[in-house]
């Protein structure tokens, strides 16, 4: 794989469980919001079992983890630092470090304090100040452990979801306010940036954007190529260009003291899927194989985005996310296999790969049903099991690469639902 290391991800509001209040923990309570009723007090109930859970990554053989942190846990009232939260959080760091384990470490994960929500959160731009004194906080805490930073995961899927289509939290549906959204992550973002570097000066610190491939259903259609272009654009292209470059462009505004730059030391990309466009809505090649939640598997789609960023970005690539809802963990060998090979045949500049995820996680508004990890998860007993998938990955992850035996072995009979 060319020296391409091996990782897992999480998130720090899937996985832990307990009582934070957060947004997704008042959102889950009401009912009707999540698929199977549950809520994120169970999760993996990573917060009481760090330690274990550090022994099943040396299983796996990584050398990089993706981790979050809970926003709530660490200020759970305005200025108010919790020593406690963040010392929980210094311990896993270090714990991380003593295995020999890399983390890289994200600040906002779609997770906000409640009280911060009750005011508007990005929605408005009071936001990007409390942003920035979380930071200095966790970065004055923990900088001496981890030099590694994810200011935002996914801000166009937060702003969407939330305040476009309603179907997370705050449940909103306003396309005034997921631009406000979008605007505000941006130059929080930005900021970001330099109190990290102000603070631990050779940190790489960036974003995990999450980037999809989108196709006219007809390419002779106008309609559906003029969609398809702004779905480019207006999902994806002209925030990464500002959280990057700090060019804010339509349909965004310069933030005042925001010069152009470069706000970036590599590039994430989470990629799942790819979208067939009529209008401005997704939809799915009838031919295509698909997961467990009908996302169409396109391997492809991540070569084109790597060589596409690689284009305009210059500087390291990480995936950061990269997985498949699989619960019979049928095809995920496949998948972790085809989507490598896309990112080898890209010949982007490409240094890691953060499987998603580690172990299964309370998918947002899908609850407990999606099976995204390596490890399988018992929710009644918090039991964990290393699925084959899991076997194929430390496989690769020892021998840097796919072997003819691994092959043989987890991928060669494998094959896609349709």
């Amino acid at each position: 794989m060319s020296g391409l290391q091996l990782g897992v991800a999480t998130a720090a509001t899937q996985i832990e469980g307990g009582h934070a209040d957060t947004n997704w923990h008042r959102w889950a309570a009401e009912p009707g919001h999540i698929a199977d009723g549950s809520t994120p007090a169970r999760a993996a109930g990573h917060w009481n079992r760090v330690a274990a859970d550090i022994d099943l990554l040396g299983e796996l053989g990584v050398k990089h983890y993706r981790m979050g942190l809970e926003w709530a846990r660490i200020e759970p009232a305005p200025g108010e630092f919790d020593a406690a939260a963040l010392d929980h959080y210094a311990d896993e760091l270090a714990r991380l470090r003593d295995a020999g384990i890399k983390p890289l470490v994200t600040l906002h994960h779609f997770n906000n304090p409640w009280w911060l929500e009750q005011t508007g959160a990005f929605a408005r731009h009071h936001a990007v100040g409390v942003f920035e004194r979380y930071v200095r906080a966790v970065v004055d805490a923990l900088g001496p452990l981890a030099d590694e930073w994810i200011t935002i995961n996914e801000p166009n899927v937060y702003a969407t979801k939330g305040y476009l289509e309603g179907s997370w939290p705050p449940g909103h549906q306003s396309m005034g306010e997921t631009v406000a959204v979008m605007q505000n992550l941006a130059e929080a973002h930005v900021r970001a940036y330099g109190i990290i570097h102000d603070a631990i000066p050779d940190a790489k610190v960036g974003v995990a954007q999450h980037l999809r491939v989108f196709r006219p259903k007809a390419r002779w259609n106008p309609v559906h190529q003029a969609s398809s272009r702004a779905m480019w654009y207006l999902f994806q292209d002209a925030l990464q260009r500002a959280m990057s470059f700090g060019q804010f462009r339509v349909p965004f505004i310069q933030p005042s003291g925001i010069r152009p730059g470069r706000y970036y030391d590599f590039q994430g990309i989470n990629y799942y899927s790819r979208s067939t466009v009529t209008k401005l809505a997704d939809g799915v090649v009838a031919e295509q194989g698909v997961n467990d939640l009908g996302w169409e598997i396109y391997p492809e789609g991540l070569s084109i985005l790597c060589r596409r960023v690689a284009a305009t970005y210059p500087g390291p690539i990480y995936i950061t996310e990269n997985g498949t809802a699989d619960a019979a963990d049928a095809f995920r060998p496949l998948f972790l296999y085809d989507h490598l090979r896309a990112i080898v045949d890209s010949g982007a500049p490409v240094e890691r790969f953060y499987h998603w995820c580690f172990t299964d996680n309370w998918e947002w508004a899908d609850g407990e049903g999606p099976r995204f990890g390596l490890v399988a998860l018992d929710y009644a007993t918090q039991e964990r099991t290393i699925r084959e998938s899991g076997r194929f990955y430390a496989d690769m992850a020892a021998h840097g690469g796919v072997t003819q035996e691994a092959y043989d072995r987890w991928v060669a009979r494998r094959a896609y639902p349709r």
